[in-house]
């Protein structure tokens, strides 16, 4: 249960970082929602990627038990 919270845990931080990201460039440069679509989707990728990499480091651990 440890692992799959650590891991959603890492999907939904990367999509709210990529949102406060995207928010905060809309509200400096007025370029409403371009930012906050284009750092949402950077956000969810980052989050994947994480995730992705997390669950291949766990599974060689598992190997080497």
């Amino acid at each position: 249960m440890a692992v799959g919270l650590r891991l959603s845990s890492e999907l939904v931080a990367g999509v709210l970082v990529g949102a406060a990201l995207g928010w905060g460039f809309d509200r400096l440069l007025s370029t409403s929602p371009w930012g906050l679509i284009v750092f949402l989707l950077l956000g969810f990728t980052a989050g994947v990627i994480n995730v992705m990499r997390s669950a291949g480091v766990m599974a060689k651990q598992s190997e080497r038990l």
